[in-house]
């Protein structure tokens, strides 16, 4: 049976977009016509986390409502090479727990991370949605492979634009930075579009 996964950013015992991450549970389990019974508020109580610090909530889970939780001290990872990869089937609707496909195609490439292009167009990395800068306004992929809750909180709140970005218009921007549940709106944290030429 197929397991899916949630990352959950907890900082100084807090919990963050618990909402975002709850309802793409609830539409998973709506997908696969079963009834949510996976209740994220309720495991982070449970653990009763009380250490300050950066912590990432890691809740895998199945649509039976079982469901493996830990929650460990997190860093955000140091990436100095990027490389462009191609595949035109590969498709994550869903946060699945088996990532084997991520892992053939960054085994493959000749660089730490990889951003997947699908059919010309960008979409993601292995590890999180991307944002591309052009004149002041951060864009993000029309064309991203999972929807991503931080991508969601970001477009809601008026801080990004969504917008086609493809291999042809790729120049057009000057930057990138990556976000996720983890990773949020940083504009400290950015890397030149030439890194990936």
């Amino acid at each position: 049976m197929s397991q899916f996964i949630e990352s959950i950013k907890v900082e100084d015992q807090k919990v963050f977009l618990l909402d975002l991450h709850q309802q793409r549970v609830r539409e998973t389990f709506a997908h696969f016509g079963k009834e949510c019974c996976i209740d994220l508020e309720k495991i982070f109580k449970d653990l009763e986390h009380d250490e300050d610090g950066l912590y990432k909530l890691r809740i895998v889970y199945d649509l039976e409502g079982n469901f493996k939780s830990q929650i460990l001290p997190y860093a955000f990872p140091e990436i100095e090479t990027f490389e462009l990869v191609e595949n035109n089937d590969f498709s994550y609707d869903f946060k699945f727990a088996d990532r084997t496909e991520f892992e053939k195609m960054k085994k493959k490439a000749r660089a730490q991370e990889i951003i997947i292009v699908k059919n010309g167009q960008i979409t993601d990395t292995s590890f999180s949605n991307l944002l591309f800068l052009k004149n002041q306004i951060w864009y993000t992929p029309k064309s991203f492979l999972l929807n991503g809750v931080q991508r969601q909180n970001l477009l809601k709140q008026g801080i990004i634009k969504e917008m086609e970005i493809t291999l042809q218009n790729l120049n057009e921007f000057s930057h990138f930075q990556l976000i996720n549940s983890m990773n949020e709106f940083n504009q400290d944290f950015v890397y030149s579009i030439e890194e990936l030429k």
